[in-house]
């Protein structure tokens, strides 16, 4: 944190689902912020945490998890039930004194009114899942949500992307006239975990909402059907929005704690992501911390952060993968080099990183917010309690 937040420290409010890549990313950027001295209260949208999840999170010494069993916005059946939820949360931001407010994908700013700054950090959204997986405008009965969507990133205070390419189809599909701000997103480490060494038997691992579309697992699986090796799965098959996917050739591993992902990529498999939509994509980022090769569709978000780092195929082209797959199964030299360059790549998209953008952002806001004298003596009020909580959990 700069030293002007140090000397006024945040409280800041954070959104999370515990469905997706979301989960992952809010308990490393609050690990990180804690450590510089913000109290952050983490709110959980939509499905409830699992028992492996609870316990990652409650290992975050000073860490507050909240349950609101608020609905998830793609999970809403009308905008009222997004209202409501947007409401609950401003009430809960005041309640609680927090001097900030963060919302992860929760397109929330708009339908209600929050009386302190909001970050949007815009991680998917329909509109460009859509136009990424369908090539086609949103269907006519769900564009409320893609409308609902466009009024809160115009609502929000600051809105970050999490990739250049991402942020490029934010802008077009919601004509934004300001790019949002680009800020990597990064992964802790594991400290039990060593770095793969290839020394594994030979196969191909993918990890992830195997149900979403978006990832598009049938084109893996049909390229597992001409390989002579195993291609494991980790991930649900169905989502909680009763999307389902089915896989013929696939060894599925069931859902998978973070840390058994972590043991399965640290014995060097071949990492595969057929995504055709990927903002980010933590699970390409988690393989290469471990040093394991890549192989990925070509999309405009992977040729952004891993080229150079990474054996690229044509999207929806199961017999390109299998093709490139055997290469790499064959040329453990290649194998190794790709490895070795994914790892080198992933100290670039480092925690560390994340944080100290994500906390320049807030003292920003912060600073802009006690420039206004109607609200000023309130926030030091909050800060001042925040300081002496923040310093107990430390």
């Amino acid at each position: 944190m700069s030293a002007e937040v140090n000397a006024e420290p945040c409280h800041l409010l954070m959104t999370t689902d515990a469905v997706g890549g979301v989960w992952s990313y809010a308990l490393d950027l609050a690990r990180g912020l804690i450590e510089q001295n913000v109290f952050v209260t983490l709110a959980v949208l939509g499905p409830a945490p699992t028992d492996a999840q609870k316990r990652e999170a409650r290992s975050i010494t000073g860490l507050e998890l909240v349950e609101t069993a608020l609905p998830l916005d793609w999970l809403s059946d009308n905008e009222t039930m997004v209202e409501k939820s947007a409401k609950d949360l401003a009430k809960m931001a005041r309640e609680i004194g927090a001097n900030l407010v963060q919302l992860n994908g929760s397109p929330l700013a708009s339908a209600a009114h929050f009386s302190v700054p909001v970050v949007a950090v815009h991680h998917s959204c329909l509109a460009t899942w859509w136009a990424a997986v369908k090539g086609e405008p949103v269907r006519p009965d769900w564009r409320w949500r893609a409308d609902l969507v466009g009024r809160h990133l115009a609502a929000s205070d600051r809105l970050v992307v999490p990739s250049a390419a991402f942020g490029a189809s934010v802008v077009a599909s919601y004509g934004l006239s300001e790019r949002p701000r680009v800020v990597h997103n990064g992964r802790s480490k594991s400290a039990s975990l060593t770095r793969a060494d290839g020394a594994g038997e030979a196969l191909l691992f993918t990890a992830g909402r195997l149900w979403d579309e978006g990832k598009d697992i049938c084109t893996l699986d049909r390229a597992a059907a001409r390989l002579e090796v195993s291609v494991l799965a980790a991930g649900p098959i169905q989502g909680p929005n009763s999307a389902r996917v089915e896989c013929r050739n696939l060894r599925l591993l069931g859902g998978l704690s973070s840390e058994e992902v972590r043991a399965r990529l640290a014995e060097g498999p071949i990492f595969v992501s057929t995504s055709v939509y990927e903002p980010f994509g933590l699970s390409v980022l988690e393989a290469a911390q471990a040093g394991c090769a890549l192989l990925l569709s070509d999309i405009p978000t992977f040729r952004e952060l891993w080229h150079g780092a990474a054996l690229f195929v044509p999207p929806r082209d199961d017999r390109s993968l299998a093709q490139a797959a055997e290469r790499l199964l064959r040329e453990p030299a290649l194998r190794s080099g790709l490895g070795e360059a994914a790892r080198q790549r992933a100290e670039s998209f480092s925690l560390a990183r994340m944080v100290r953008a994500m906390a320049s952002l807030y003292a920003e806001l912060i600073q802009k917010n006690q420039r206004r004298p109607s609200r000023a003596s309130v926030l030091r009020k909050d800060c001042g309690k925040i300081t002496q909580v923040a310093g107990a959990a430390a």
